[in-house]
């Protein structure tokens, strides 16, 4: 009984400390031989700097800057600075979106995010994962969650939490090579 236990307890911590190495961005998640991450057509919300309509992500040919957040997420809110420093400086030639995946026309509506977008600062394009396909091909089970992708749409640096713009700004470089 005692050796089952402790097999048992060893597994539980092992579990813990690979799930702690990933949340305190120690791992990569998507590991190195990753194939590239499908584009997809998402609900684009008319707010500050986004239009209403749809917004492929991540889009073939260009590097992507991705943010999952959720309007309920104070880190998400803390956030919004860095990203925005980050939009400044990495320039047109990278897409720069954020996604929320919270189930709209409940609880939360398009409004709500245009207002919460509104209110903090957001001046880029915002988008809507209706149906979870982005936030699963990306792993995001906890926001805020930062990810670039390179021109092929392979995932290059995935972090979860609050990020300062300039290791946002150092992980679009990267993934343009330089």
């Amino acid at each position: 009984m005692r050796r089952r236990e402790l097999i048992a307890g060893a597994a539980g911590l092992a579990v813990a400390g690979a799930g702690a190495a990933v949340a305190l961005g120690g791992v990569r998640p998507f590991g190195d031989d990753v194939d590239a991450i499908a584009e997809h057509e998402l609900e684009s919300i008319e707010a500050p700097g986004s239009e209403a309509g749809t917004v492929t992500v991540p889009r073939l040919g260009s590097v992507t800057l991705v943010e999952v957040f959720a309007t309920w997420c104070g880190v998400c809110s803390e956030q919004m600075g860095p990203m925005g420093e980050a939009y400044d400086a990495v320039g047109g030639d990278v897409q720069v979106v954020s996604v929320t995946n919270e189930p709209l026309g409940r609880t939360t509506t398009h409004e709500d995010v245009a207002r919460w977008w509104a209110d903090h600062g957001g001046r880029w394009t915002v988008a809507h994962d209706a149906d979870l396909e982005l936030s699963r091909e990306l792993d995001a089970t906890g926001v805020p969650l930062s990810v670039v992708l390179d021109e092929s749409n392979v995932v290059t640096w995935s972090e979860l939490g609050r990020k300062p713009a300039d290791e946002l700004v150092a992980a679009v470089d990267d993934a343009r090579g330089g």
